[in-house]
């Protein structure tokens, strides 16, 4: 048995989702979370969590609130000693065998200055640890906002990236991609098509995806994570969160309207679901997820401030199509992943690319 400590980014649920599946599934390993935000809720009373503040983005209006984000920032960075200095504490009362990071500030610095191995386990690394082939439009944005998991959250020692797109990697980092961690309750759903549409907003919300929906489709719209959680307006349902329904709705869709996040991208491919996805322009890891679910012929993107709604009448006529690209892929790397945890937890390192974990 090993002893970790695993520094979870607190704001939405895809990173405590990831970190909650690979302890449920090591139990042999004793976890401790540094978390905060979305992720104290999701750990609740199941593995122990130290509470740690937490660099997140805000958003307002399905944009980014840059000086909201940056009144955030600056008191935990500018405390950032004070804290660093209670992890080392909590560090030195735990005594754990190794570190792991998703997407956290504060883990992987106390790490390094207590010489303890540390992994970067997240997405959002496929930014900064590979090459892409970008179109001209999204240069400019992939060198400005790469500088936050380049600089805040540097890659690590070992650095492996769950993600349901692989490009290369740069030579210079030790990094590994594998698909994407799903979580049980996903897993053990059977897919079909009962006709109606799941909508997901997650970090933000624009009224004009409503009024998109009304214009664009008969089918019944499912619509979670705005503020109305109950009512209807037309074909809109709105839904208050509730894991059990969503994921009831998720297996039976005919496909997914979303922002541009990876966790439920990945849920949403592995059920066979199309997506059209909606990304924030300020959040490159977006734009990349959206990037790619085109260009794989998994489904569209598109940009809230322009939606039309013959741009879903377009998808929903190419559907047969992204299902056939979908079908022929493979969207769950739990396996790799908990065997490549598992060998970074008792060795300290991660093995190279070519040889197969092994899940003691």
């Amino acid at each position: 048995m090993a002893k970790i400590l695993y520094g979870i980014h607190g704001t939405g649920h895809g990173h405590a989702m990831r970190g909650l599946t690979i302890a449920r599934r090591l139990k042999q390993h004793d976890f401790l979370f540094v978390a905060n935000d979305d992720a104290l809720r999701i750990f609740g009373d199941e593995f122990p969590v130290f509470r740690m503040p937490n660099l997140g983005t805000v958003f307002q209006n399905y944009q980014v609130d840059l000086p909201a984000t940056i009144g955030r920032a600056v008191p935990t960075l500018w405390h950032r000693k004070r804290h660093l200095n209670t992890l080392l504490s909590l560090i030195d009362d735990f005594k754990p065998d190794v570190c792991m990071t998703d997407l956290e500030y504060f883990v992987p610095r106390a790490a390094r200055l207590r010489n303890l191995p540390c992994m970067t386990l997240d997405h959002q690394h496929v930014i900064t640890c590979c090459k892409h082939t970008l179109p001209a439009s999204l240069w400019f944005d992939y060198v400005l906002q790469g500088l936050t998991p380049r600089y805040l959250f540097p890659p690590t020692q070992c650095n492996l990236i769950v993600s349901f797109y692989a490009p290369p990697i740069l030579p210079k980092y030790n990094a590994r991609i594998v698909p994407p961690i799903l979580r049980d309750h996903v897993l053990a759903l059977t897919p079909r098509d009962d006709g109606h549409v799941l909508v997901y907003q997650s970090n933000t919300t624009h009224r004009r995806l409503i009024d998109f929906l009304l214009q664009a489709t008969s089918k019944t719209c499912y619509v979670f994570g705005y503020a109305q959680e109950e009512g209807s307006e037309g074909n809109v349902i709105f839904k208050k969160k509730s894991e059990q329904e969503f994921l009831k709705l998720l297996e039976g869709c005919s496909y997914v309207i979303q922002g541009g996040g990876h966790t439920l991208m990945t849920e949403s491919l592995y059920l066979g679901k199309p997506i059209l996805t909606l990304p924030i322009k300020a959040m490159v890891e977006q734009r990349f997820n959206a990037l790619y679910v085109e260009q794989f012929g998994y489904g569209m993107q598109a940009d809230m401030a322009t939606l039309e709604p013959s741009q879903l009448r377009t998808f929903e006529e190419r559907l047969p199509l992204y299902k056939q690209a979908i079908a022929a892929k493979n969207f769950c790397g739990n396996e790799t992943v908990f065997g490549l945890v598992d060998h970074f937890a008792r060795t300290g390192s991660m093995p190279a690319s070519t040889s197969p974990p092994i899940l003691e």
